[in-house]
């Protein structure tokens, strides 16, 4: 039988309802009680983080790692943190601790990255993508922000393969179209552009391209044709 009045659950239905105030507010209370509750001490960070307080989150995260200087969770919630205040030095530091408990740590190897690409050292920010990419292929978070770090490098078509990619295994990710046809816009491939910012996938265009030339019509009017027919055929 689950003990509704234990600390950790009324903290998660708390934290689930997004009541993070009375979370702050329940973790405080505890802690009067008993400094080093660590189950206070890690969800009072958790509750300052989504209030957007980010600099007295890591206070409370910095009083964990003082009891407990390895905890993964105290570590992740202040990366997090450092992140939002964009501290990108420290962000790397904190990871590297984080890897060398866990060097396959899939959040640590995307969070390493991605403080990379801020401080714009894209092709060391690729390495750390990679890697996450060789254990988990379809990881969205590491296909973007490779052909994100590509495109900064001004490696265009690598980069819209790796966007290609990203949308294939989440179509609903809004960014991708977008930041397709701006790379299109880029190469000056103006059709690309247009069918890239309604969602078609790269290995869909070319036939649309020839179907329009085919049909002696725009690539404009040709999309439009196939998503009337589309929408008829339903």
């Amino acid at each position: 039988m689950v003990n509704l009045l234990d600390p950790s659950n009324v903290i998660t239905r708390m934290f689930r309802a997004g009541k993070y105030d009375e979370m702050y507010n329940y973790c405080k209370d505890l802690l009067d009680k008993i400094p080093n509750d660590m189950v206070a001490l890690q969800n009072i960070s958790l509750s300052l983080i989504h209030m957007k307080k980010y600099s007295e989150a890591i206070v409370y995260c910095d009083k964990v790692l003082e009891i407990k200087p390895s905890d993964i969770y105290a570590l992740k919630n202040k990366i997090y943190a450092l992140e939002s205040m964009k501290q990108y030095k420290q962000v790397l530091e904190l990871c590297e601790k984080l890897l060398l408990t866990n060097s396959k740590d899939l959040w640590t190897l995307n969070s390493m990255g991605l403080s990379l690409n801020e401080l714009n050292r894209h092709e060391d920010a690729i390495e750390y993508y990679d890697i996450v990419l060789a254990i988990d292929p379809n990881d969205v978070t590491a296909l973007m922000n490779k052909a994100i770090s590509l495109s900064h490098l001004g490696n265009y078509q690598d980069a819209l393969i790796y966007y290609d990619r990203a949308q294939i295994i989440d179509p609903n990710l809004k960014e991708i179209p977008i930041a397709k046809s701006h790379i299109f816009e880029k190469l000056n491939l103006k059709d690309d552009a247009f069918l890239a910012a309604q969602g078609v996938l790269n290995k869909d265009m070319e036939n649309i391209k020839i179907d329009a030339k085919k049909n002696k019509c725009s690539v404009f009017h040709q999309f439009c044709n196939e998503e009337f027919e589309n929408l008829n055929s339903k």
